[in-house]
């Protein structure tokens, strides 16, 4: 068997597969068959900066956290049935029943209050924290501060922690490559992961109602990280977590030889069970040792961008290829 052991955000990870935060991930049950079928380390379910700032408000009436009502609602429901309490000692329960490291996860779109909460995640045991962040309905702000805005959360919250830290972002940047490089380069974040695949939504066109578009990721989708990993692991100071389209133990290989140090999955185990967990890692395990690698390092960013051409086979080479020649 390869050595399949992995160093991220300073922790050693018995292999490189996260179960990535979920529904999978907000119950100490389910977390406990995540270790059992091999998951490297758990991203515990988010919770969100609007739930820990109506927590600690003492009045709702008056008070605007930028969500509409029918979000407020959903929020005031969800805090009661599960409380800034209840999430940290979902951390404390796991980091008590799991072997392997617990990463907090909190969905958040400002640098305020709330970032207070995070020295709570740290003492209640949590190996390392991620960031979840979006901004999509800005259309009247300008991007360079949407961007700044992303550079404060890190700040206001690693003034605060000395656990890990690590971010979550999607792809709608004006510059992605360039707002990844900052990010991991720039701000002392320990990972960042690559990419956020949001909740998107469809039309009924019999009720006219705006309704959610299927919510989980398709194996083709591995391109979208596949191809920014590629181009940006080789210049990056930090770890990249990679998230979206992994279903098999081929995808995780093809992510690390881009660069990437982990994997993330979730809609395969909502969609294959939590125990296909073990068949990803044995496919994972079963290729290195038919190609004899020993390690995980041996094929780690074999497959970077690390020259002109390789930059140009991960941009637009291969899609001007394919349709000039109708290949």
């Amino acid at each position: 068997m390869a050595d399949l052991t992995t160093r991220y955000l300073g922790l050693t990870l018995r292999n490189p597969v996260i179960a990535a935060s979920s529904g999978l991930t907000q119950s100490i049950d389910s977390i406990r068959k995540l270790e059992q079928a091999g998951a490297g380390a758990v991203v515990l379910k988010s919770i969100f900066e609007e739930q820990i700032l109506l927590e600690t408000c003492e009045q709702l009436e008056g008070t605007d956290f930028g969500v509409h009502p029918e979000a407020m609602d959903y929020l005031t429901r969800m805090t009661h049935e599960h409380s800034i309490g209840g999430y940290l000692d979902l951390i404390r329960q796991a980091k008590e029943t799991l072997k392997i490291p617990v990463i907090a996860n909190v969905n958040c779109l400002t640098d305020g209050e709330w970032a207070r909460f995070s020295s709570k995640i740290e003492e209640a045991g949590a190996d390392a924290l991620e960031l979840n962040v979006l901004h999509i309905d800005d259309a009247d702000r300008d991007p360079a501060g949407i961007e700044a805005n992303y550079f404060r959360i890190v700040e206001a919250v690693g003034s605060r922690v000395s656990i890990p830290v690590t971010m979550k972002i999607g792809t709608l940047f004006s510059n992605l490559p360039q707002m990844i490089l900052r990010l991991g380069n720039d701000t002392g974040l320990s990972g960042l992961t690559l990419f956020n695949r949001y909740w998107s939504p469809d039309i009924d066109v019999e009720t006219r109602r705006i309704v959610p578009a299927e919510p989980f990721s398709a194996p083709e989708e591995i391109s979208v990280p596949l191809r920014w990993i590629g181009l940006v692991s080789d210049r990056i100071a930090c770890d990249i977590a990679a998230s979206t389209g992994v279903y098999g133990g081929k995808d995780v290989i093809k992510l690390l030889m881009a660069g990437a140090t982990t994997v993330q999955m979730c809609s395969a185990l909502y969609k294959n069970g939590i125990a296909y967990l073990e068949a990803v890692i044995r496919e994972l395990d079963a290729w290195l040792d038919t190609h004899g690698i020993p390690s995980l390092d041996e094929i780690r960013g074999t497959s970077a961008a690390r020259t002109p051409e390789q930059r140009l086979l991960y941009g637009r080479m291969q899609f001007m290829k394919r349709y000039a020649t109708g290949e």
